[in-house]
């Protein structure tokens, strides 16, 4: 093939050439604009957490997820990523333990919850859960409240909302 060279003439064999590549310097320029990114500094924002009842704003909603996708795919560009991980596991740890305490709060008269500043994980894993033991209540407290399928009548018109609806805060 037009370029190859007969091996027994060359001095150096493909492999050792490419261990002397990985020493050239290679510039990337990225072909695209994007804002600045804002990291956060993951122990300040643990100690926010415990000093705090409330959750706090600073993460963002994404942030198991992205941290999680980051440890899978970016390992060997995170320094210290053992400790980065274990401070995410504290991080999380704190925020659900704040959030059993809010639960706690339930009663036999609660109608809603409302937590502020929970993550997308959070909200995941919480919400059935708050579901659940609201029906329970209800059905404990007030049977009378619940409709039972087996009595209610198919035939009674449904009522449709038309009404606005109002904008989802981000």
């Amino acid at each position: 093939m037009a370029g190859q060279s007969d091996s027994e003439l060359s001095l150096f064999s493909a492999e050792e050439l490419e261990f002397t590549a990985e020493d050239e310097i290679v510039e990337i320029v990225p072909n695209l604009k994007m804002p600045p990114l804002n990291l956060i500094s993951l122990t300040q924002v643990l100690e926010a957490e415990r000093d705090s009842q409330e959750m706090s704003e600073q993460l963002p909603f994404h942030y198991v997820e992205i941290s999680r996708l980051l440890f899978e795919h970016a390992r060997d560009n995170i320094p210290d990523v053992y400790m980065v991980r274990s401070l995410i596991e504290d991080i999380r740890d704190v925020r659900f333990h704040k959030v059993e305490t809010d639960l706690e709060a339930f009663s036999g008269r609660t109608i809603a919850v409302k937590i502020k500043n929970l993550s997308a994980m959070e909200v995941n894993i919480v919400r059935p859960f708050i579901g659940r033991a609201l029906q329970a209540f209800y059905k404990h407290d007030s049977p009378d409240l619940i409709p039972d399928p087996e009595r209610v009548s198919d035939s009674r018109p449904q009522v449709v909302n038309n009404a606005p609806r109002r904008q989802l805060r981000r």
